[in-house]
């Protein structure tokens, strides 16, 4: 069993903040995420192995034990040849003392998904232990799972649901109406298991809305543009806008600029956990001139060019 080095795998110093850590984990995880490679077995490899690193790095006490566990990697691999005769006390660092198998009855055996290196130092959960009076393992809450889920601004106004494979099981995730970017859900209990029958730890799931090519969200209100002729920005009448809902039928006024913002309420965003509410809808006007004027209409309009300095005359 060869050691893991997580500060390699996730391209950061030892010294890296927590917050550089999860930076370049989000940045590598979006690249090797199994949706963006296809069944690229190298890529879901590697994409195991970022999650296994953060897994440790990004936890301020797996982090300080697998440190520790650095400094005497060599003295505990050869303890180990002969058995893996150490364990991880619940204070941190490794001791003499048990073999793997008494390890892998106080860590509950496997579980994790993630390399023989990850379980035999941090458990089947890795949520680690604390040892009773007896010298037994006591309950603990099994770790907590992190993932992300990317869906549209449509499935974030109206609702969605994502299937995901959680400990061998498929879950399906709702994700409810009004759903922010970078908002996170907890699913209670959905995470890993738990050691010596304490509870289970939840997954965390941060949803990702990606960037929508007709509207702009700024909290619960949605912004748009309407491409609007000159003769009905002049004269007024009737426009069509799309908004998430639906297409819907907009009175324009006469003599509106190009620039002006229309607003219809209740027409934007529902609001999170709030279904009968909504943020309004924002539409700005763009007024598009005519070209490829004909002679006749080029007269019309030279006509009432005329007629307008006549009047201001």
């Amino acid at each position: 069993m060869e050691y893991k080095d997580y500060y390699k795998i996730l391209g950061v110093e030892k010294s890296a903040s927590q917050a550089d850590i999860k930076k370049a984990y989000r940045a590598l995880a979006k690249k090797f995420h199994p949706d963006k490679t296809k069944g690229d077995k190298a890529a879901e490899e590697k994409f195991k192995d970022i999650s296994e690193a953060y897994e440790v790095l990004g936890d301020k006490e797996k982090r300080q034990q697998y440190d520790q566990l650095g400094a005497n990697w060599r003295q505990f691999q050869q303890g180990g040849a002969a058995g893996g005769q150490y364990y991880r006390q619940p204070g941190g660092g490794f001791q003499g003392g048990f073999s793997q198998r008494d390890m892998n009855d106080m860590f509950g055996g496997g579980g994790g998904g993630f390399s023989d290196f990850f379980e035999q130092f941090f458990g089947g959960g890795g949520a680690g232990f604390k040892q009773g009076a007896a010298g037994g393992a006591r309950a603990r809450k099994g770790q907590d799972y992190q993932a992300e889920a990317e869906i549209t601004l449509q499935e974030a106004y109206s609702g969605t649901s994502r299937l995901l494979n959680v400990n061998n099981q498929q879950l399906r995730i709702t994700i409810k109406p009004g759903v922010a970017s970078g908002q996170t859900l907890r699913i209670k209990g959905k995470g890993g298991p738990a050691v010596g029958g304490g509870e289970n730890g939840d997954l965390y799931i941060q949803v990702n809305v990606k960037p929508d090519p007709d509207f702009e969200r700024k909290d619960d209100d949605l912004y748009t543009s309407l491409s609007l002729d000159m003769f009905t920005a002049i004269l007024g009448g009737d426009a069509h806008v799309k908004t998430m809902s639906g297409e819907l039928k907009l009175k324009i006024p006469a003599g509106t600029q190009s620039g002006k913002t229309l607003r219809l309420r209740g027409k934007g965003m529902p609001v999170y956990n709030r279904p009968d509410q909504h943020g309004d809808l924002y539409v700005k006007i763009d007024i598009k001139l005519p070209t490829n004027l004909t002679k006749e209409e080029q007269s019309l309009l030279e006509r009432l060019r005329e007629l307008r300095h006549e009047k201001a005359a």
